[in-house]
């Protein structure tokens, strides 16, 4: 009979699902910036205040940077459940990388469109 242990993981598939496809948007958001601003003739306040006042902007970065956060969250999730064993401690980590990441989203948005 196999004994199996929860740990909380959600491993497999949709975690490797979910980091191809925000890596994607994350490579898709750089290349899109990149063209930007090697078509732009100079680089300038004035076209820094123009490209970000745009709401395509904003919101592909914002999506960008949701994607980013939930990317990391993967990533460190999996680093914290391989490596710290006291699962007082795990927990501990888990929940302050959260609460990070969740003030990360708010801090974003307040950039994004100036709250």
């Amino acid at each position: 009979m196999v004994n199996r242990v929860v740990t909380g993981a959600h491993y497999g598939l949709r975690d490797w699902l979910i980091q191809r496809i925000t890596a994607v948007v994350m490579a898709a958001y750089c290349l899109a910036l990149v063209g930007y601003l090697l078509l732009a003739p100079q680089l300038d306040y004035d076209l820094w205040t123009a490209l970000y006042s745009s709401q395509v902007v904003r919101t592909f970065s914002l999506l960008f940077l949701i994607s980013l956060f939930y990317h990391a969250w993967i990533g460190i999730r999996d680093i914290v459940m391989d490596y710290v064993k006291p699962a007082s401690v795990r927990l501990a980590l888990h929940v302050l990388v959260i609460m990070a990441l969740l003030l990360y989203v708010i801090w974003s948005v307040q950039i994004l469109w100036g709250m």
